[in-house]
């Protein structure tokens, strides 16, 4: 009898591992004749050269408006007008507030939703103190062959000028839309939670015209080298995002009666708050696993190798485990729910003063379907002292979430994988803020792709010192968009 038992359950056991290992076999991206890749004429060495211009010209834009030098603006649109002379002849140029623009190529197709795509001109100051710290000056644009050095170089002139050049270069070959194209470039985009910047001053310009997009394009996800050996050979991640975070600054209170440090209470005002702060760290937000973040990681799990594939295949049955582990990293749990930050710290002015008042900035990344008011609610139930005041400082509601299955993502998709098999295309969500969830009254399908190939370790550069990007990747970049016009703005 035991041996009977032994081996059954030795025979189930070898059962289930059979059935795991056939799905594991056929747990793999699905085969797709996508199609080859147009081939584009770009002038690289052109590219470069604008690029390298671009940078060269500070575009700085700051949350106080008065410290703008729009002259710089000025300049860069001078700079357009002569690099772009086809575009500056045939499209409609119209500056918004005071340095936004709006470029409008007509299509032959007047009853079509036009289709846009987005950039913005602004870019973060080099903190002070860290010019020298630079390769090269931070506002050189140099080219030293492999890399063009300068802020903007990846966030994102290069995207803006990679518009600029396909759509010039279609133009010099006689390409003729047939739904309309708008340029919207931004000029504030840097300045945090802006409620009523640039980029929104264009979508109210274009909705007072009864203008309804077809589909939007902004900065996003960057083709990503991926080699894990043994895990993940010799891939790039391309990660089109579908949604981005919200944003809110929350400021928390406590008032108490202050005094001389001689004679202090049993809890201060600072002590009351470091509790109050206790108590928000300690009761984070909900986590949960959004079906876009399975798709990615199925996505990504489908092109593993085999081995590896014995335990992604089961994904649906590891969500708990998953969700668990993610929690335990920052920038993992960042995916999987709204963040808590606490930033800012203030109190007494000076060290031997009991602080009359004692307060806290906390910086909250929304999760799409969390509002700011959902934030507010969490704040009074969490923290246990009910007479703390909070105070909204600045907010962005998270963006809506766009659909996986409409014409421009699939373009993306389609674009993304005739350019390399290798390729893993896949849906994500944007930890910060981009100008494109400002169309979203006057459009659905809003995407962030930046088509520019740059790893990790480029990427940590965007807004910090030696930003620069790749001169290899400006080149594939502007053909991106160039097919991409080709085909988003078709009837079908």
């Amino acid at each position: 009898m035991k041996k009977a038992v032994k081996y059954s359950i030795i025979g189930a056991a070898g059962a289930v591992a059979g059935l795991n290992a056939f799905r594991a076999a056929k747990f793999v991206p699905e085969k797709k004749d996508w199609g080859e890749l147009s081939e584009e004429k770009v002038d690289v060495e052109k590219a470069c050269e604008h690029l390298s211009k671009a940078i060269s010209i500070p575009t700085v834009s700051y949350p106080e408006k008065e410290k703008v030098d729009f002259s710089q603006f000025d300049k860069f649109h001078d700079f357009l007008d002569e690099a772009f002379p086809l575009i500056h002849e045939k499209l409609e140029k119209e500056i918004i507030e005071e340095a936004s623009l709006i470029y409008h190529w007509k299509g032959s197709r007047s009853d079509l939703d036009p289709i846009a795509l987005l950039a913005h001109q602004d870019v973060v100051p080099i903190s002070k103190g860290t010019e020298d710290d630079w390769t090269h000056p931070g506002f050189s644009g140099f080219n030293d062959g492999d890399f063009i050095w300068g802020r903007g170089a990846l966030d994102m002139k290069n995207h803006l000028m990679g518009v600029m050049e396909a759509v010039e270069t279609l133009l010099e070959e006689g390409f003729e839309p047939e739904r309309d194209v708008y340029l919207l470039f931004g000029q504030d985009e840097e300045v945090v939670a802006n409620e009523n910047g640039g980029a929104k001053s264009i979508m109210e310009t274009l909705k007072a015209r009864g203008i309804h997009l077809d589909c939007v394009i902004d900065e996003g996800g960057a083709m990503l080298p991926v080699d894990i050996k043994g895990v993940l050979n010799n891939k790039h991640l391309c990660g089109i995002g579908i949604a981005e975070k919200g944003y809110a600054d929350f400021e928390i209170s406590i008032n108490a009666k202050g005094g001389h440090s001689s004679q202090p209470p049993k809890h201060s005002a600072a002590g009351i708050l470091a509790q109050a702060i206790r108590d928000l760290e300690n009761h984070q937000f909900d986590a949960e696993l959004r079906p876009f973040l399975v798709d990615l990681f199925t996505n990504i799990g489908k092109n593993c190798t085999y081995p590896v594939r014995l335990i992604t295949c089961n994904l649906p049955a590891l969500k708990p485990l998953m969700k668990t582990v993610m929690k335990q990293i920052p920038p993992a749990a960042s995916m999987i729910r709204t963040t808590t930050g606490v930033t800012m710290l203030s109190g007494s002015p000076a060290a031997n003063v009991l602080p009359q008042k004692a307060s806290a900035t906390v910086n909250f990344r929304m999760m799409p379907g969390v509002s700011t008011q959902d934030v507010e609610n969490h704040i009074h139930k969490v923290i246990r002292n009910k007479d703390i005041e909070v105070t909204c400082l600045k907010k962005k509601e998270a963006s809506a979430i766009s659909p996986t299955d409409s014409r421009s993502f699939k373009i993306i998709e389609k674009l993304c994988m005739q350019e390399s098999k290798d390729n893993i295309v896949a849906p994500y969500l944007v930890m910060g803020g981009t100008d494109a969830c400002t169309y979203e009254p006057i459009c659905e399908n809003i995407y962030r792709y930046s088509p520019y190939r740059a790893g990790v370790d480029l990427l940590l550069c965007t807004h910090g010192t030696n930003e620069r990007i790749p001169v290899s990747s400006i080149g594939p970049g502007v053909a991106f968009f160039k097919r991409y016009i080709r085909l988003a703005s078709a009837e079908n």
